[in-house]
Formats: structure tokens, sequence, C-alpha cells
């Protein structure tokens, strides 16, 4: 039998229902399944390093959810650090007071323009 780094992974293990027992046994793979089903490995023993390794895989995971935010934040703090940059330089300029708008009188419908007739042919000049 195989040393477990972790004996708690071995008591969840026996704590499980059959219903994890079976899903945890169909998410194993590679080395694990065939060292179970060669017999070197009791059903118990091989759920207890499953567990174990989907918590490492989950902590690795974690680790760089975490490392993935933390870029993002510093991504939007250098984004607002620009906007901060450039708000205060439109803010200088003075600002014009704008005059009261004058109403508007109703707009005219366009007139149809008229076709212009241009002669493609000249008389000749002097001849």
């Amino acid at each position: 039998m195989t040393k477990i780094s972790k004996p708690n992974y071995l008591t969840m293990a026996k704590q499980l229902s059959k219903v994890e027992t079976e899903r945890l046994l169909s998410r194993m793979g590679g080395k694990l399944d065939r060292r179970l089903e060669k017999g070197k490995l009791s059903q118990q023993e091989a759920l207890a390093k499953q567990l174990e390794l989907e918590d490492e895989q989950l902590q690795e995971w974690r680790k760089v959810m975490h490392s993935l935010k933390k870029k993002e934040a510093e991504k939007e703090a250098k984004k607002e650090e620009k906007a901060r940059a450039k708000a205060p330089a439109k803010a200088k300029t003075p600002a014009k007071a704008k005059a009261p708008a004058k109403a508007k009188a109703p707009a005219k419908a366009p007139a149809k323009a008229k076709a212009k007739v241009h002669s493609a042919v000249k008389a000749p000049a002097g001849g």
C-alpha cells in the first residue's frame, strides 16, 4: 500500500456517500485509475489520492485566478490614473458661458430645383 501524504483525505474518503464516491471515481484517470484496477491500491486509498489531487489543483487554480485578478486590478488602476491625469488638464481651460439660444423660425420646405438646360451645340462665332 502507498502512503498518503495527508491522512485526513483517507478519513474524508471514508465519509463519502455512494453517489459522491462514484463521481470521484469517474473523475479519476491515468495512473491512479490503473493502479486501482490492478489492485495496487484499495478503493479508499485511491479516493483519498484523488481528493488530494483535486485539492492541489484547486489551490493552483485559485493562485492563478488571484494573480489574474491582481493584474486586471493594476490595469484598471493605470487606466484610472491616466484618466485623472487628463481630466485636470481639461478643467483648467476657462469655460465660456453660452448665450441663450434664439427661437428658430419654422423651417421652410426646400424649393424644387429647376433643371438647367445646357445646349450642347453652340453657334460658331463670327463666321
